[in-house]
C-alpha cells in the first residue's frame, strides 16, 4: 500500500527513522509528511506503535481534477464503492490543498460527500449518514497540481491523544511533538531526567513511555478495522506482539519534573497515574530556583512559556535568567534541552547553544535548542 503519515514540521527525519524501525519501506520524509510503503500488518503495527506521527493515510485512488465536476465524476468512479462504504456505515470527509474551482475545503468535501451520497442512492436506495466526530469511515480528498488523490485514514483522531491527559495546563504539548523532541535528545534510558517547568508533564510522560517499551495505540479504537480488507488474524498477531512489549519492570534513573502551581501539580500527578508511571516520575511542587537535582548529571528538559500564548515577554526575561542561573550554578555537567519560540527571551539564559533545530509547536515556529552546561 502506498501511504502518507502527517508529522508536525521539524520531526520529518525523526518520523522516518520511526518509520522504518517499525518495518515501513520505500521512506521517503518531505515537509510536515512521509510518503512510504507498507503492509496490513505494518499498518497495524504503527499505529499501535508510532509515537511521532499524527495519522496515517492510505491511498485509494488518485486521477485529474480540472474542476467540482471533474472531482465529483472522479470519486464515484476511484475506487468500488459497493465494497468500501455499505449505506449502513457513517462516513467524514476531510479535504486538504486546492485545485480549480476548489479552493475551499467545505465546498469541495461537499462535493465529495454529494458524489457518494447520489452513487449509494442510485445503487441501493439509500445512503450513509455523516458523522463528523466518531465516523465508521473517514475519507481524506488532497488536492495538488491538477491532481486529485482520495485516501482513507486509519483513525478519526490524531494520534497524539493517548488517553492520559484529560488534565492539562495552559498551553500543553502535542504528545508526538513531545515524543519526537525527546528522541532527538538521544536519551537513553540510563541518565537522570528532569523537567524544570514541566506543566503537565508531556516531556518525561513520553520520555518513560518510550524507555519502557508502552505502545500508545494499544487500547485505541481504529478505522482500519471497518475497512473490507481488515485482516482479524493479522491485527490480533500485532496486538499481542505490542501488549507483551508493555513492560513496567525496567529499572530507569531518577526522572523528576517540578512546577511551581500547586493545581498543575496536581493534575499532572493525575495524568501521571492515568499512565500507569507514578512508580517512575516524581513531581516536585516548588519554583525551579529551589529544585535539588540528583547527584549524577543527567538531561534537563523544558519548554518555557515564550510571551506569545503564555506570559508578557518583559516577565518573562526574569524567567529565563533565573533558568540560566540555575543551570549554571546547580548542573554542571547535565545537557539543557530547551524548546524556544522567542529567541529574544533565549538570550537571557546566558549561555550558547551548541545545536539548535527547527522545529514547529502548533503554529509557532521553534527551536529546540542543545546546551552542554559545563
Amino acid at each position: 500500500m502506498n501511504l502518507i503519515a502527517s508529522i508536525s514540521e521539524g520531526l520529518e527525519k525523526e518520523g522516518a527513522k520511526e518509520l522504518i524501525e517499525l518495518g515501513a519501506t520505500s521512506v521517503k520524509p518531505f515537509r510536515r509528511h512521509i510518503s512510504f510503503e507498507a503492509d496490513l500488518a505494518c499498518l497495524y503495527r504503527l499505529h499501535l506503535k508510532s509515537r511521532l506521527s499524527f495519522r496515517f493515510l492510505r491511498e485509494l485512488s488518485r486521477f485529474p481534477c480540472n474542476s467540482s465536476r471533474e472531482l465529483y465524476l472522479g470519486i464515484q468512479g476511484a475506487i468500488d464503492w459497493k465494497k468500501w462504504l455499505l449505506p449502513k456505515k457513517s462516513f467524514r470527509v476531510d479535504v486538504t490543498g486546492f485545485g480549480k474551482g476548489l479552493s475551499h475545503s467545505h465546498f469541495t468535501a461537499l462535493q465529495v460527500k454529494n458524489a457518494i451520497i447520489d452513487l449509494q442512492r442510485e445503487q441501493w436506495g439509500s445512503r450513509s449518514s455523516i458523522d463528523l466526530d466518531n465516523p465508521e469511515m473517514c475519507f481524506h480528498l488532497h488536492l495538488s497540481n491538477n491532481q486529485a488523490v482520495l485516501s482513507v485514514d486509519g483513525v478519526y483522531s490524531s494520534l497524539h491523544k493517548r488517553g492520559y491527559k484529560p488534565a492539562v495546563g495552559k498551553a500543553p504539548i502535542k504528545e508526538t511533538l513531545a515524543a519526537g523532541l525527546i528522541r532527538m535528545t538521544a536519551w537513553d534510558g540510563k541518565r537522570n531526567l528532569v523537567d524544570p517547568l514541566c506543566g503537565s508533564g508531556t516531556f518525561l510522560i513520553e520520555a518513560v513511555s518510550s524507555r519502557l517499551g508502552i505502545s500508545p495505540g494499544i487500547d485505541r479504537k481504529f478505522l482500519f478495522q471497518n475497512w473490507p480488507d481488515f485482516n482479524m488474524s493479522l491485527w490480533t498477531r500485532e496486538l499481542k506482539i505490542a501488549q507483551k512489549l508493555n513492560t513496567y519492570e525496567k529499572k530507569l534513573p531518577k526522572i523528576i519534573g517540578c512546577e511551581i502551581d500547586p493545581l498543575i501539580a496536581d493534575f499532572t500527578m493525575k495524568n501521571i497515574k492515568k499512565s500507569g508511571l507514578e512508580n517512575y516520575i516524581e513531581i516536585v511542587n516548588c519554583p525551579f530556583q529551589q529544585l535539588k537535582l540528583p547527584a549524577e548529571p543527567g538531561f534537563l528538559v523544558c519548554n518555557p512559556p515564550y510571551g506569545k500564548r503564555l506570559g508578557d515577554e518583559e516577565d518573562l526575561r526574569m524567567l529565563y535568567k533565573e533558568l540560566g542561573y540555575f543551570c549554571k550554578e546547580k548542573a554542571s555537567g547535565w545537557d539543557l534541552w530547551l524548546l524556544s519560540g522567542n529567541p529574544k527571551l533565549s538570550q537571557y539564559l546566558g549561555m550558547k547553544a551548541k545545536r539548535r533545530f527547527q522545529v514547529s509547536n502548533g503554529s509557532i515556529d521553534c527551536r529546540w535548542l542543545h546546551y552542554e552546561i559545563r
